[in-house]
């Protein structure tokens, strides 16, 4: 008994377009947000394995990927830098500095 595409339900038509629409941009955002993360930030380190199991792993490496393979980014607090000094003013002339740029290199 052959089963051909005509045969299906237009149920099971719209389930497997849908579902083809969700893997096709799945991988595409994966593989964008594979080349925009630095490797750094990479499961393993390695760009390329990832971009191999998202092409071969379809929906699956895809979502693998986009759950697993990314670090967050470290956040760097600009008023926490240790190479200042810790007195109150000191802290607070870098706070204003953050909020409302550089001081030294507005003229008077």
């Amino acid at each position: 008994m052959n089963v051909t595409v005509a045969d299906l339900p237009l149920g099971g038509l719209v389930g497997i377009g849908i579902l083809g629409l969700v893997q096709v941009s799945l991988q595409v955002l994966a593989l964008l947000t594979a080349f925009q993360t630095p490797e750094e930030r990479l499961a393993g380190g390695k760009r390329w394995i990832w971009i191999l199991i998202v092409v071969f792993g379809q929906l699956l490496g895809a979502i693998l990927f986009l759950a697993v393979a990314r670090r967050p980014a470290p956040d760097e607090d600009p008023l926490r830098r240790e190479d200042t000094a810790s007195s109150v003013d000191a802290r607070a002339r870098r706070a204003a500095d953050v909020l409302y740029g550089d001081s030294s290199d507005k003229k008077a």
